[in-house]
């Protein structure tokens, strides 16, 4: 599983990596550390992404296949 971090909708509510620690983390000013990337999640982590994804109010995870 991959997920895309979408820079321009990412607003910083810290929702991703308070579900998925493990996957994402902030940066210095709160906003998803990976925003604009593609996020390798290792399969140990895929329900915690999941997570994620469907808690971001404002839709900026993806899912992408591998």
């Amino acid at each position: 599983m991959r997920v895309a971090v979408d820079a321009d909708l990412c607003t910083g509510h810290g929702r991703c990596y308070a579900h998925a620690p493990e996957v994402f983390e902030p940066d210095d000013e709160g906003y998803n550390a990976a925003r604009g990337e593609v996020a390798e999640v290792a399969a140990a982590q895929t329900e915690a992404a999941q997570r994620a994804v469907d808690s971001c109010p404002e839709r900026a995870l993806t899912v992408r296949e591998r």
